[in-house]
């Protein structure tokens, strides 16, 4: 059969390419991004399954499985509409950039017509493949914002830089009304000097982080060395394919 019509996505997930291969692989990180029951034998004439939400099943074979660049597999209905078993094909190639991975994804049709059909199909399910693996990328990015807070009241100046760089980028940024500053170098003072004028003030995180693709939200309140609130507010933490922040921005309500 002549797979003459093309679908083609691209899309930067913000994380390693190894980490973002590992959801080819496995039944449960598969599921997770496909819909639960779905499955995966990730070897050349393994069976690919997947249930999508209403009890809709795909079914196709593995081609090709070469960690962690390229993944090709079968691809039709179970139901035989609109397509039956083997009769489109997918190729997941992978690059590894700065941001994180380049998934490049082609779909290979017969129909041009059922190609059309697939087109916000993929544009939505890379969508929530994105954000599964991001989940899982900054699962502990709580203790990330906490270690941060944290830092800033942490009165040793080479602890703080030791505990800076452990959850930080030597480049990162931080913007505030306070705050202009860039680099681990130039943050390590300018906490110092914050802690000499404003003495005992802390940030202190109210509920969970909420992350979206590496991005937090964190709302916080600053507490008075007396304990008593002195003002709240918002940051936004921008987070690396590596868990470490990259950048802060500080919003004072």
């Amino acid at each position: 059969m002549e797979l003459a019509h093309r679908l083609d996505r691209t899309i930067v997930i913000g994380a390693p390419q190894e980490v973002v291969f590992g959801f080819f692989t496995d039944d449960e990180r598969w599921a997770s991004w496909w819909g639960q029951g779905s499955t995966v034998d990730a070897r050349p004439g393994g069976r690919v399954y997947i249930r999508y939400p209403g009890n809709v099943e795909v079914t196709g074979e593995v081609i090709e499985a070469a960690p962690p660049d390229r993944f090709v597999f079968t691809y039709g209905f179970v139901s035989g509409k609109p397509i039956p078993p083997g009769s489109s094909r997918v190729t997941i190639r992978l690059e590894s950039v700065r941001s994180g991975t380049r998934l490049h994804l082609l779909h290979e049709f017969a129909d041009a017509g059922v190609r059309d059909q697939h087109v916000q199909g993929w544009r939505y399910q890379l969508s929530v493949f994105a954000n599964v693996v991001a989940d899982r990328v900054h699962r502990e990015s709580e203790r990330t914002v906490d270690a941060w807070f944290g830092a800033w009241v942490e009165g040793d100046e080479e602890a703080r830089r030791r505990v800076l760089s452990e959850i930080a980028v030597a480049d990162v940024r931080m913007h505030d009304r306070y705050s202009c500053i860039e680099g681990i170098s130039e943050l390590v003072p300018h906490i110092g000097a914050a802690q000499r004028f404003m003495p005992g003030l802390r940030l202190e995180r109210n509920g969970q982080p909420r992350q979206c693709q590496g991005t937090l939200l964190v709302e916080w309140t600053a507490v008075g060395p007396d304990g008593q609130p002195r003002g709240r507010g918002t940051n936004v933490f921008a987070l690396g394919p590596d868990g470490r922040i990259e950048s802060v921005t500080g919003f004072w309500a």
